[in-house]
């Protein structure tokens, strides 16, 4: 009787035994594939793709040696998890439309020009404006950059910027030789914003246009002239319908950014975020702040090789020029007080960045 109880308790000890042995494989199974499945998720979790607006065609200089390079870079610096794809020649967005797509997520990320949405962008108008003289697109993207963190303004801390560079001076392109104010008088000048205001100021007729559309109204005698960089002399070929290029550094500069969308910079790994801004700095520098130097060195040469003659204006010709001009410096100075924004302490520190960064650049 005992002995055959002890049997059937062994018996049930040792079943007990398979029983739970195979309960803890299956969980160990189960565990690993766990981890197994998990690890691949994890993996792609840390991979963010982002998507970058913009205007520029697919072969200009700010796509192939600015944004494709940059992009590259962030992939490099954060070891693959940040990746950009560039949509170029407004495939995804608008050139207008940019920022508030990337406030609004249709784009992560977007490159586009302040001016474009005239008003919104108010305190940093600033740096367009008639009457500052940049040397160059170095020092112009320099103040820019500089002056945007220092004033910090409201209207672009919905974004995460990433860098700001500019055209630099803008130039004067004739039929007819402009080498005194006399000869704007009643001019037909192509031009938009600022600088249209800046030429009526001066006596020309301003006609508002698209870049695009300039060659064709040259060439038909619709304007007589064009105010822009220099690179359009070779990069839209305004060098075939004009004949002269009036240097006139103080009546333009043209603002662009790249910025991200706030959240989705949020998003990212403080360790990408700061590998992100270290890239940032470096292209700033190397890349984007002379970016339209290049452009303009080489549209230059291939102006002289059409024939055109350049005019320098006498420095009393520029004062004169810069004096009629000038109410539009007070009148940012009196639509900032009324912002409550420090209007003539900006523009000062707007001024002194320039004559700073200009003797650097020089």
């Amino acid at each position: 009787m005992k002995k055959g109880l002890y049997k059937s308790i062994k018996l049930r000890s040792i079943g007990k035994g398979i029983l739970l042995g195979a309960l803890a494989l299956n969980l160990l199974f189960v565990s690993g594939c766990g981890q197994t499945a998990s690890a691949p998720a994890e993996t792609k979790s840390q991979t963010v793709e982002l998507k970058l607006a913009h205007f520029f065609p697919a072969t200009h200089p700010a796509e192939k040696e600015l944004v494709q390079p940059w992009a590259k870079a962030i992939d490099a610096a954060t070891e693959g998890r940040v990746k950009i794809t560039s949509y170029p020649g407004q495939t995804l967005l608008q050139a207008d439309g940019v920022y508030d797509g990337v406030v609004n997520g249709v784009a992560d990320l977007g490159l586009s020009c302040f001016s474009y949405t005239r008003g919104s962008f108010p305190v940093s108008e600033v740096f367009e404006l008639p009457g500052i003289k940049y040397v160059n697109s170095k020092a112009a993207s320099k103040v820019a950059w500089e002056g945007i963190k220092q004033i910090n303004p409201k209207e672009v801390q919905d974004t995460k910027l990433m860098m700001v560079f500019t055209t630099g001076p803008g130039d004067l392109y004739t039929k007819e030789p402009v080498r005194a104010l006399k000869d704007l008088k009643g001019l037909e000048i192509r031009a938009t914003g600022l600088s249209a205001k800046s030429l009526a100021a001066l006596g020309a007729t301003p006609v508002a246009m698209a870049q695009s559309e300039a060659y064709e109204a040259l060439s038909k005698g619709v304007v007589k002239g064009n105010l822009g960089p220099v690179e359009v002399l070779q990069g839209w070929k305004q060098a075939e319908v004009t004949k002269y290029v009036t240097f006139s550094p103080f009546l333009y500069n043209n603002l662009f950014y790249i910025t991200m969308n706030q959240s989705k910079w949020d998003s990212l790994d403080p360790k990408d975020q700061k590998a992100i801004e270290t890239v940032n700095e470096k292209f700033f520098e190397e890349v984007a702040m002379g970016l339209w130097d290049a452009q303009d060195e080489s549209a230059l040469k291939y102006a002289a090789e059409k024939g055109m003659e350049v005019i320098t204006l006498s420095q009393a010709e520029q004062d004169q020029w810069i004096s009629l001009i000038k109410p539009i410096q007070d009148d940012y100075v009196a639509q900032m007080n009324q912002k409550g924004e420090p209007g003539q302490e900006i523009l000062d520190k707007v001024k002194s960045l320039a004559d700073q960064y200009n003797k650097e650049y020089q």
